[in-house]
């Protein structure tokens, strides 16, 4: 098998998520690697936003099958309210105070 065939065989997985910073502000973004993505935020090399307001903490995930669909989601999300955001998370299974990225994953 060919290197390019290989990779049209790999499913890239999109995903939407929030934040909760440390001064309980929320933030929005996506990626296709949330651990990875939740790391760089935490060592500084993430969002702007985010660097001031360290340790961060996923608390929401979606997953996507496209960019676009992860992108326009994340545009929804950001323009809900803080309280909106709140019943978001709220609807999702957590175990105390932290998120399994296992329970995470919702497929639109």
């Amino acid at each position: 098998m060919e290197k390019k065939e290989k990779k049209e065989n790999i499913e890239k997985k999109y995903f939407t998520y929030i934040l909760r910073c440390a001064d309980g502000t929320l933030y929005t973004g996506y990626t296709t690697d949330p651990e990875r993505r939740v790391k760089a935020h935490n060592s500084g090399k993430g969002a702007r936003y985010t660097r001031s307001r360290l340790p961060v903490s996923l608390v929401y995930l979606e997953t996507h099958e496209t960019k676009h669909d992860a992108m326009s989601r994340e545009a929804l999300i950001k323009q809900l309210s803080h309280q909106e955001k709140e019943a978001l998370i709220r609807q999702l299974p957590q175990q105390g105070n932290s998120v399994d990225l296992a329970f995470l994953h919702i497929i639109r």
